[in-house]
């Protein structure tokens, strides 16, 4: 198999010591196997554990001269003991990839799930016969309605000048927290703005992020005053960046 050829040089490919041609060609490979990323992704996270273990102590001269000295003072012995530590602390770094990779991959797809419900928000409320609750196109109009129905207060950009129409808003839940829809249109595209107490996601984003393709629809998430913002919509990356930038300002 194809796969097989390039996994026999995953060590080369690590080390840099491919050819520039062959370098660029694992490079593009890597990009479209997941099975071989998954590969590169152990190899370059057994290296990192090995150079943090080689880090942890750096011994003296004193100590190192001084197990010099018991080395020569003994007889040799079978490097039997050596071959079983080595394998020992071998099985304990391989564990320590094991888990940071699984862990990586957990957090990895706690955080797709959170971009499939918001997408799972937006369509259905798209598809709704009555998608808001509040219908206007006035931003004094709709912030206050949300006053008492959710935990937070959060401003709207004024859009005068720019091709956004605010069309309404709703009340949302996002794995049980309740949180604010808005539902802006540009262009005859729909684009939905979520706000939820960032607490309530746990922790899965770590700030803010640049526009993302996820299941079809242009995504941008970020994070101001303790809320998760995320913007998302069948509009160009370019729009939902614009949108996204005119909430940052008014909540800074």
């Amino acid at each position: 198999m194809v796969c097989e050829s390039w996994k026999g040089k995953l060590d080369l490919y690590l080390d840099g010591e491919m050819k520039s041609d062959e370098m660029r060609a694992f490079d593009a490979h890597v990009r479209s196997c997941p099975s071989c990323a998954a590969d590169v992704l152990v190899g370059v996270q057994m290296k990192r554990a090995v150079q943090m273990a080689g880090k942890r102590f750096a011994p003296s001269a004193e100590f190192r001269k001084r197990m010099q000295q018991q080395v020569r003072a003994k007889p040799r012995r079978s490097s039997s003991g050596f071959a079983w530590m080595t394998a020992t602390a071998m099985v304990a770094i391989v564990a320590v990839v094991v888990l940071t990779v699984s862990y990586i991959g957990r957090e990895r797809v706690r955080t797709q799930q959170v971009y499939s419900e918001v997408a799972d928000l937006h369509v259905a409320t798209l598809a709704s016969s009555s998608p808001v609750d509040v219908v206007s196109s006035d931003r004094h109009t709709v912030k206050p309605w949300f006053q008492g129905k959710i935990p937070f207060t959060f401003d709207l950009p004024e859009l005068q000048n720019s091709e956004f129409s605010l069309l309404g808003g709703r009340m949302t839940y996002l794995e049980q927290t309740a949180g604010a829809h808005l539902i802006y249109e540009l262009r005859k595209h729909r684009i939905s703005v979520f706000i939820f107490p960032d607490g309530a996601l746990q922790g899965r984003f770590g700030g803010d992020s640049s526009v993302t393709k996820e299941l079809s629809f242009s995504v941008e998430t970020w994070s101001r005053g303790g809320l998760r913002y995320f913007a998302i919509g069948d509009a160009g990356g370019a729009d939902i960046d614009r949108l996204a930038k005119m909430f940052k300002a008014v909540n800074p």
